[in-house]
């Protein structure tokens, strides 16, 4: 060892104990600087080199803390020193330290930062204490200060009238007035026992027991204490009654003899109601609260009687300012009654979250709320603000809940619904169900002028009274809806569609026997009459079509709806009972009335109206107004991502949860079918369905006005304008598919396509194709009788069907007109032929007048006799006409008559009023 040292002494090395001294990382551990540390900290480090470095320490030399490293490195010395090795060594050592040093420094810094952190968060909570907590506790320690003075100030009172007594009763034995002094002794000993006697007065008052308190209090000189006393034991019954009605309803409901709740504050006691016990426990706090306000509102009316009394002599206190004392006194405790009433009802309404309570339960909540407001009103004039927003928040939070089952429940019905129809009686009237009676009967056609005149003047005299009138010596208010809800019954199902099965045979024998009508008669008659006079001859045939049209007018006093149209009528009524009950929430109701209504019509029209086939059509079956108002639904309440190529796509989660999906038609609805004129029985039921339930919402509109805040009521004028009144014009999309396909229109253009246009006479008899057009006609007459049978169509239907078949017909032979290659003057009148035959045999079938298109024919034929200059300005004027129908009339009607240039001139007209709709 000693030649090693001496051997790196002559090399100018430092011994390995000097050199191992500089690396020891704890006891001789140099500390580095702040200027080393951050060009330490600045150079640029690699973690995984770093890291592989600190890997690369040995674990001895985290042993203990008394492992020698200086000792451990010189053992690890070879024999034979190598000085390159040697310091190549000494290098890794120092990296080594450097990796760890650097590890240490920035978990002595994070220290240092979790120092601060700790040091900050401890003044934030002693901030939080002295700010909250301290302050809570100083309220609470205030408020059982202030228990307690109150409890002070009685005995202090108490103290004082036993003093007064002691003074009294010493001059009284100065006077020798033994008697007198005996009596007064009595009478201290028994003025805690009247105390107690002021205080029963509270719950139940009997007039000659406070009567007797009163003349006591009087005899004692303590009127004014005892009306201070009075209302004491008030507040205090207050708090003591829906303290034990609560508490009563919450140990039934535990189930256990559990002494915690007896210990609660009356707020939190509320939160422990359970949701069946909810309505029986507030209609008995309600009750409990109006024997309170009835004792104070008699002990009012007996002061009051007082008085009167004055005048003649027989009050008890004859000092007019102690009766001007005790009426203040008691005008002022009306107010503060009442405010404590609702505080304790507030509580308990916000103690339980009643958004999923049934709806009836809802509306007996609301009912019994409603009650208690106006026996505020009644009882000091208030408007009950604090009753009116805390059940205001319930109501807003249960029918937005409500609203939402509502609609997934419509859209439910609505996919499963067959659209059979709901056999109603021919009288129905919404008023008639149990929804509605809240509205009175005064529209129901089932109710007679002289019973609506008999129950209005049987009713005043109860009405005209106050409650407090009506219940100042039995019953209770708050008992009277139950009462109602067992009045609720209704009748409007009808067992089949007419009103009775002898009516139904009797028309049909009449019907039956029609061997005298021609064969083109021969079909069911929908009804066409509309009470106007004729516009030709009335034959014996008319006379027997308008028996057929009567005995479907046997029908139309029964409403074509369906079981979802009733519940939707019926769900509405609720709406408008809610809305009835609480007018706050009145804006929000006819929301979610509209939105009823809006889906309803979107579903009609998703199911039987949607078709591409009409958009090319050009009859422009679809209002700008109905498109808007579809569009709007869609945007603002279908949730087009629920279905389709959006499924599973997902939008802002509020703007969602607002929608509903777009409802599917059942499979059980078959609209495909030919031999049932393409489901036009579901068809109708659903159209008309949708327009029954419109006329419903006509008649619903003076109501609802008159609910609507000034502010929103144009928003209920635009849903009206904009949407009720648009149910009707889907009627036009909806039967003009059956029309388009009920009659075979290309056949006609093929047969059309076969005929001769170029004769060179004059025919006397019409081509074959109008003959198996107006068959066609009236086939589809027959088979809309046949839906008839099972289904009333009503006039407005048949005359849309029957406008669109013939605007079709007719729009097929200006089409077929025009796809003439050749064509003469004879063959022109030919055409006018044709034509003529058709309108006579058409007439025949419907009494639909005008006949529609009918100037559309008779003008595109007549074209063919233009001149050229007559044919240009003819071009510039109907505009209605096809670029290929009004090319025909070019090439065919003028033909070699003009030359090559007039004929482009013409053809370029054409095509510039065509351009614009490219």
């Amino acid at each position: 060892m000693q030649k090693i040292k001496s051997l790196m002494a002559r090399q100018g090395l430092k011994s390995p104990q000097e050199s191992m001294a500089d690396l020891s990382p704890v006891e001789n551990l140099r500390i580095p600087s702040k200027e080393e540390l951050r060009e330490l900290r600045e150079q640029p480090i690699d973690p995984q080199a770093e890291q592989e470095i600190i890997d690369s320490i040995e674990e001895v030399y985290f042993s203990s803390d008394s492992f020698d490293m200086v000792q451990h490195e010189l053992e690890k010395l070879p024999p034979e020193l190598n000085l390159q090795e040697l310091e190549e060594y000494r290098d890794k050592l120092k990296r080594q330290q450097a990796a760890e040093l650097e590890r240490v420094t920035a978990l002595q810094t994070n220290l240092q930062l979790a120092a601060v952190i700790c040091t900050n968060a401890r003044r934030q909570l002693s901030v939080a204490k002295e700010g909250f907590t301290e302050a809570s506790l100083g309220l609470l320690a205030n408020q059982r200060r202030r228990q307690l003075l109150t409890g002070l100030l009685k005995s202090l009172r108490t103290i004082k009238t036993l003093q007064r007594t002691d003074v009294r009763l010493s001059e009284m034995l100065e006077e020798e007035d033994y008697p007198g002094a005996i009596q007064l002794c009595l009478e201290c000993q028994k003025a805690e026992q009247l105390d107690v006697a002021l205080s029963k007065t509270c719950k139940h008052f009997d007039v000659l027991h406070y009567t007797k308190v009163q003349l006591a209090y009087t005899l004692l000189g303590k009127t004014q204490t005892a009306m201070d006393q009075l209302h004491m034991h008030f507040t205090q019954a207050i708090h003591n009654t829906v303290f034990q009605v609560v508490l009563g309803y919450v140990e039934l409901c535990a189930g256990n003899a559990d002494t915690k709740f007896q210990k609660m504050q009356y707020k939190d006691l509320c939160t422990h109601i359970t949701l069946d016990s909810y309505i029986p426990c507030l209609t008995d706090l309600c009750k409990a609260l109006w024997e309170v306000m009835l004792s104070y509102h008699r002990t009012m009316q007996w002061h009051e009687e007082q008085d009167k009394q004055e005048n003649t002599g027989k009050s008890l206190t004859s000092w007019w300012w102690i009766r001007s004392y005790v009426k203040k006194k008691l005008e002022h405790g009306l107010t503060r009654i009442w405010q404590d009433v609702q505080l304790k009802v507030k509580a308990y309404i916000l103690g339980t979250d009643m958004s999923n309570f049934k709806y009836d339960d809802f509306i007996v909540v609301l009912d019994v709320i409603s009650r208690l407001m106006q026996v505020g009103e009644e009882f000091c004039g208030s408007k009950s603000e604090v009753l009116q927003e805390s059940i205001k928040r319930q109501s807003i939070n249960y029918f937005k809940n409500y609203h939402r089952a509502r609609l997934e429940e419509l859209r439910m019905f609505l996919e499963n619904e067959t659209w059979e129809l709901c056999p109603v009686k021919s009288n129905f009237n919404i008023a008639q169900l149990h929804e509605f009676k809240f509205m009175g009967q005064c529209r129901s056609p089932s109710v007679s002028p002289s019973k609506q005149a008999a129950s209005s003047a049987a009713t005043p005299t109860q009405e005209e009274l106050s409650l407090f009138q009506q219940y100042v010596q039995e019953g209770n208010p708050f008992e009277m809806h139950i009462e109602h809800k067992e009045e609720e019954t209704e009748d409007v199902l009808a067992s089949n569609g007419y009103e009775s099965d002898e009516l139904e045979k009797s028309v049909y024998q009449d019907y039956d026997s029609d061997s005298d009508v021609p064969e083109e008669l021969k079909q069911d008659y929908v009804d066409e009459q509309t009470g106007d006079a004729p516009l030709k001859s009335v034959s014996r045939e008319t006379m027997r079509s308008k028996r057929k049209s009567d005995y479907n007018l046997n029908k139309t006093n029964a409403p074509i709806l369906t079981n979802t149209t009733l519940n939707v009528i019926r769900l509405v009524g609720k709406y408008m009972q809610m809305m009835n009950i609480l007018k706050p929430i009145a804006f929000d109701v006819i929301h979610c009335v509209s939105q009823l209504f809006d889906y309803y019509l979107y579903a009609v029209y998703t199911f039987f109206g949607r078709n591409d086939m009409y958009e090319s059509s050009g009859l422009g079956l679809i209002s700008s107004r109905l498109r808007t108002t579809l569009n709007r639904i869609q945007e603002s309440l279908i949730d087009m991502e629920a279905v389709g190529e959006n499924a599973g796509v997902h939008g802002p989660a509020e703007d969602r949860k607002e929608k509903v999906p777009s409802p599917h038609l059942s499979q059980m609805v078959v609209l495909t079918n030919s031999g049932t004129l393409y489901g036009l029985a579901q068809r109708v039921v659903a159209t008309e369905s949708l327009v029954f339930l419109a006329e419903q919402f006509e008649s619903l509109q003076s109501h609802l006005d008159t609910m609507m805040p000034a502010a929103k009521k144009p928003f209920l004028q635009q849903f009206y304008s904009q949407t009720v009144s648009t149910a009707s014009e889907l009627r036009k999309p909806i039967y003009w598919i059956v029309a388009a396909k009920a009659i075979d229109y290309e056949q006609m253009l093929l047969m059309m396509a076969g005929v001769k246009w170029d004769i060179r006479e004059i025919m006397s008899q019409h081509n074959v194709y109008v003959d198996v057009l107006l068959k066609e006609f009236e086939q589809f007459n027959k088979r809309l009788g046949d839906v008839s049978r099972h289904v009333r169509i009503p006039l407005p239907v048949s005359n849309v069907l029957w406008e669109h078949c013939i605007r079709l017909a007719n729009r097929t032979l200006v089409e077929g007109y025009a796809n003439v290659k050749k064509c003469s003057n004879e063959g022109r009148a030919l055409m006018q032929l044709d034509f003529q035959q058709f309108l006579m045999k058409l007439e025949k079938l419907t009494d639909l007048r005008p006949i529609p298109d009918k100037e559309f024919v008779e003008t595109y034929i007549k074209a063919y006799y233009l001149t050229e200059n007559d044919m240009e300005q003819f071009i510039k004027n109907h505009r209605e006409y096809s670029m290929k129908q009004l090319a025909n009339l070019v090439n065919v009607c003028l033909g070699s008559h003009i030359n090559k240039k007039a004929r482009q001139k013409l053809l370029a007209a054409i095509d510039d009023i065509d351009r614009p709709k490219r």
